[in-house]
């Protein structure tokens, strides 16, 4: 059966612990609620390797299979923080905490590897070690790169890692991946851009920040368009302004800019700073304004590694044939890239059907991806480290 059996009788089940997870997001770092409950799942699979505290608030649970010959050790992570959006889906189990959602659907990624975890518990059928890893911060505060930094690949011997995001528009459990770069790098700017405010009616007795700000927004977008090879993707969004008045007779003294620029070579990513800071500055200067500029590096892309691709998608091709090989990148960002950084692995995209995309108040995880889920993140073990 491409689902696992155990997986279409522990649906409801699942989708019970998927609702009530969406009930009650948390944010960041702040999922000690989220971390208790997938605590308490593990420990009624009868899992007591638990350990919890990890990069904060992540929780990581070894299983053992049947035999641990191999000395091999497979990472499934799952990501558990919601966002800071107003829902509005108006479903029975709808967020009861206002101004906070799971719009990204890791409700649905814990609940997955939680079922995966039961199934995995209950069979161990498998020759190692399987590390569950539920992290927290995935949506800005980096807990994938804080549970790295604890050691997470070293302490539970990680040889390499998986995992997996719903994607809305595709169809329901069907799998998408691409070897390489699949999701991009994530870095943001702040800019100040100083004049010298002045009467609306005298522009000639000030220096207006405004025009320089408008001149170097258009100039921006010539990153994309005349400094990237054009086989090569870059995404320079300038997403706010905002001078320091609000009259309609006064020239500003100060506008800040901020936006965020993606990448997916490291290449491209050195030079679309090095542009922007040099479009900035000089034609700030050009207009007699100075410019301040605060460039942050965010996470770094999700690069999928070549062999573990074509088994990652060798195990999903089990589960639902048909799986899309060469899914186009994504140029959002996960921090799933850190732990791809430290350990050869691949990330996969599971398609949630239609509705509202992710990020959206209208968003939400499509109960029927779950066996899919679960049944690749089982695939993935028990053909990684097979039993003799």
């Amino acid at each position: 059966m491409p689902i696992k059996n155990r997986f279409a009788d522990m649906h409801a089940e699942i989708t019970g612990w998927r609702r009530h997870l969406h009930q009650y997001p948390e944010l960041q770092f702040d999922v000690h609620e989220t971390a208790k409950f997938v605590e308490e799942k593990l420990r009624s699979f009868g899992i007591t390797d638990i350990t919890t505290g990890i990069g904060r608030t992540g929780v990581v649970a070894v299983i053992e299979g049947r035999n641990t010959g191999s000395g091999r050790a497979i990472g499934l992570r799952a990501d558990m923080d919601a966002l800071p959006i107003e829902e509005a889906t108006g479903l029975e189990y709808a967020s009861k905490i206002p101004g906070k959602m799971h719009a990204c659907g890791h409700d649905g990624h814990t609940a997955i590897l939680l079922g995966a975890a039961q199934y995995l518990a209950e069979t161990r059928n498998f020759d190692g070690k399987v590390v569950l890893i539920f992290q927290p911060a995935e949506e800005g505060g980096g807990g994938g790169r804080e549970m790295c930094k604890d050691g997470l690949m070293e302490r539970w011997g990680i040889d390499e890692v998986y995992g997996l995001h719903n994607m809305p528009g595709a169809d329901v459990g069907s799998f998408h991946i691409r070897s390489g770069a699949l999701l991009a790098a994530t870095d943001d700017f702040e800019i100040t851009i100083t004049g010298q405010g002045g009467h609306a009616a005298a522009p000639h007795e000030a220096i207006d920040p405004n025009v320089a700000t408008a001149h170097i927004v258009l100039a921006l977008q010539s990153i994309a368009s005349r400094n990237v090879d054009p086989l090569k993707q870059v995404v320079v969004s300038v997403c706010m302004m905002r001078s320091d008045s609000e009259a309609f007779n006064i020239i500003p003294h100060r506008v800040r800019l901020g936006g965020t620029v993606r990448s997916l070579d490291g290449g491209v990513r050195d030079l679309a700073q090095k542009r922007l800071e040099e479009i900035v500055g000089l034609t700030a200067r050009a207009h007699g304004c100075v410019a301040e500029i605060n460039y942050e590096r965010g996470y770094p892309a999700t690069v999928n590694h070549t062999d573990h691709t074509d088994f990652a998608a060798d195990a999903a091709e089990v589960v639902t044939p048909g799986v899309d090989c060469d899914t186009p990148p994504i140029m959002a960002g996960e921090d799933f890239s850190y732990m791809l950084e430290e350990r050869p692995g691949a990330y996969i995209m599971l398609g949630n059907g239609g509705g509202a995309t992710v990020h959206h108040p209208e968003y939400n995880f499509n109960d029927e991806a779950i066996p899919a889920g679960c049944s690749w993140f089982a695939e993935v073990v028990e053909r990684r480290m097979p039993l003799t």
